[in-house]
Protein backbone atom coordinates (compact mmCIF):
# COMPACT_ATOMS: atom_id res chain seq x y z
CA UNK A 1 0.00 0.00 0.00
CA UNK A 2 1.09 3.44 -0.76
CA UNK A 3 0.56 6.22 1.60
CA UNK A 4 -0.02 9.39 -0.66
CA UNK A 5 -0.70 12.90 0.64
CA UNK A 6 -0.29 16.66 -0.75
CA UNK A 7 -0.87 20.28 0.34
CA UNK A 8 -2.93 22.67 -1.90
CA UNK A 9 -0.43 23.34 -4.20
CA UNK A 10 -0.62 19.35 -5.12
CA UNK A 11 -3.49 18.43 -4.29
CA UNK A 12 -4.50 17.86 -8.62
CA UNK A 13 -1.33 16.15 -9.10
CA UNK A 14 -1.82 13.82 -5.78
CA UNK A 15 -5.66 13.06 -7.38
CA UNK A 16 -3.58 11.87 -10.80
CA UNK A 17 -0.99 9.64 -9.02
CA UNK A 18 -3.40 7.98 -6.75
CA UNK A 19 -5.40 7.22 -9.90
CA UNK A 20 -2.32 6.06 -11.62
CA UNK A 21 -1.65 3.56 -8.74
CA UNK A 22 -4.91 2.22 -8.24
CA UNK A 23 -5.02 1.41 -12.32
CA UNK A 24 -1.63 -0.68 -11.58
CA UNK A 25 -3.70 -2.82 -8.68
CA UNK A 26 -2.07 -0.59 -5.91
CA UNK A 27 -3.80 0.42 -2.69
CA UNK A 28 -3.67 3.80 -1.96
CA UNK A 29 -4.05 5.68 1.60
CA UNK A 30 -4.85 9.16 0.76
CA UNK A 31 -4.35 11.42 3.76
CA UNK A 32 -5.67 14.35 1.91
CA UNK A 33 -5.49 17.36 1.18
CA UNK A 34 -9.08 17.14 -0.80
CA UNK A 35 -8.85 20.78 -2.48
CA UNK A 36 -6.91 23.52 -3.15
CA UNK A 37 -7.79 25.65 0.06
CA UNK A 38 -4.67 26.51 1.75
CA UNK A 39 -2.82 24.01 4.07
CA UNK A 40 0.37 23.46 5.53
CA UNK A 41 2.11 20.69 3.96
CA UNK A 42 4.52 19.61 7.21
CA UNK A 43 1.09 17.78 8.63
CA UNK A 44 1.16 15.15 5.26
CA UNK A 45 4.38 14.76 5.41
CA UNK A 46 3.66 13.35 8.83
CA UNK A 47 0.61 12.07 8.11
CA UNK A 48 2.43 9.75 5.53
CA UNK A 49 5.56 9.41 7.04
CA UNK A 50 3.51 8.20 10.57
CA UNK A 51 1.77 5.49 7.87
CA UNK A 52 5.58 4.28 6.67
CA UNK A 53 7.26 4.49 9.76
CA UNK A 54 4.05 2.33 11.61
CA UNK A 55 4.58 -0.19 8.82
CA UNK A 56 0.80 0.58 7.59
CA UNK A 57 1.97 1.67 3.92
CA UNK A 58 5.09 0.38 2.27
CA UNK A 59 6.13 3.73 1.16
CA UNK A 60 4.81 6.82 0.41
CA UNK A 61 4.59 10.03 -1.67
CA UNK A 62 4.12 13.52 -0.90
CA UNK A 63 3.47 16.59 -2.89
CA UNK A 64 3.49 20.37 -2.37
CA UNK A 65 4.53 23.16 -4.81
CA UNK A 66 8.18 22.94 -5.59
CA UNK A 67 8.68 19.57 -2.99
CA UNK A 68 10.78 21.06 -0.95
CA UNK A 69 8.86 21.66 2.16
CA UNK A 70 7.37 17.98 2.40
CA UNK A 71 11.00 16.51 1.85
CA UNK A 72 12.63 18.60 4.63
CA UNK A 73 9.40 17.82 6.65
CA UNK A 74 9.03 14.54 5.94
CA UNK A 75 13.15 13.75 6.83
CA UNK A 76 12.47 14.82 10.28
CA UNK A 77 10.78 12.02 10.87
CA UNK A 78 12.94 8.69 12.43
CA UNK A 79 12.73 5.99 9.93
CA UNK A 80 12.13 8.17 6.63
CA UNK A 81 13.80 8.27 4.17
CA UNK A 82 12.48 11.69 1.58
CA UNK A 83 13.36 11.98 -2.14
CA UNK A 84 12.63 14.73 -3.86
CA UNK A 85 12.70 13.91 -7.74
CA UNK A 86 12.46 16.10 -10.62
CA UNK A 87 13.18 13.37 -13.21
CA UNK A 88 13.30 9.67 -13.42
CA UNK A 89 17.01 8.54 -12.76
CA UNK A 90 17.58 10.23 -9.52
CA UNK A 91 14.19 8.63 -8.61
CA UNK A 92 15.33 5.20 -9.91
CA UNK A 93 18.05 5.72 -7.90
CA UNK A 94 16.89 7.06 -4.55
CA UNK A 95 15.38 3.41 -4.45
CA UNK A 96 18.66 1.33 -5.17
CA UNK A 97 21.40 3.47 -3.53
CA UNK A 98 19.32 5.16 -0.53
CA UNK A 99 15.94 2.78 -0.37
CA UNK A 100 14.13 5.66 -0.39
CA UNK A 101 10.84 5.17 1.51
CA UNK A 102 9.23 8.51 0.23
CA UNK A 103 8.79 10.26 -3.25
CA UNK A 104 8.76 14.00 -2.90
CA UNK A 105 7.49 15.79 -5.89
CA UNK A 106 6.67 19.51 -6.73
CA UNK A 107 3.61 20.10 -8.77
CA UNK A 108 4.77 23.17 -9.76
CA UNK A 109 7.95 21.88 -11.35
CA UNK A 110 6.79 18.73 -13.18
CA UNK A 111 3.89 18.19 -15.18
CA UNK A 112 1.03 14.94 -14.94
CA UNK A 113 2.73 13.12 -17.51
CA UNK A 114 6.89 13.43 -16.42
CA UNK A 115 5.81 12.41 -12.35
CA UNK A 116 3.78 9.60 -13.56
CA UNK A 117 7.30 8.59 -15.29
CA UNK A 118 9.04 9.31 -12.35
CA UNK A 119 6.40 7.56 -9.49
CA UNK A 120 6.64 4.47 -11.97
CA UNK A 121 10.66 4.12 -11.90
CA UNK A 122 10.66 5.01 -8.47
CA UNK A 123 7.93 1.95 -7.80
CA UNK A 124 9.76 -0.36 -10.21
CA UNK A 125 12.97 -0.09 -8.91
CA UNK A 126 14.65 -2.14 -5.96
CA UNK A 127 17.52 -1.53 -3.10
CA UNK A 128 19.91 -2.77 -4.07
CA UNK A 129 21.82 -3.41 -0.62
CA UNK A 130 25.40 -4.40 -0.36
CA UNK A 131 27.78 -1.43 0.11
CA UNK A 132 24.65 0.68 0.20
CA UNK A 133 22.96 -1.17 3.20
CA UNK A 134 26.15 0.35 4.95
CA UNK A 135 25.52 4.20 4.14
CA UNK A 136 21.75 3.48 4.84
CA UNK A 137 22.88 2.07 8.11
CA UNK A 138 25.14 5.47 8.67
CA UNK A 139 21.44 7.63 7.62
CA UNK A 140 19.66 5.79 10.70
CA UNK A 141 22.88 5.96 13.18
CA UNK A 142 22.65 10.33 12.16
CA UNK A 143 18.89 9.71 13.08
CA UNK A 144 19.98 8.57 16.45
CA UNK A 145 23.24 10.99 16.83
CA UNK A 146 24.72 7.70 17.36
CA UNK A 147 27.47 8.19 13.85
CA UNK A 148 31.20 8.74 15.25
CA UNK A 149 32.38 12.23 14.05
Amino acid sequence: MIAIGADHAGVRLKAEIAEYLRSRGIAVEDVGTFDETSTDYPDYAEKVGRLVVDGVADRGILICGTGIGVSISANKIAGIRAALCSETFSARMSREHNDANVLCLGARVVGGGVALDIVGSWLEAAFAGGRHQRRVDKIGALERGALAR
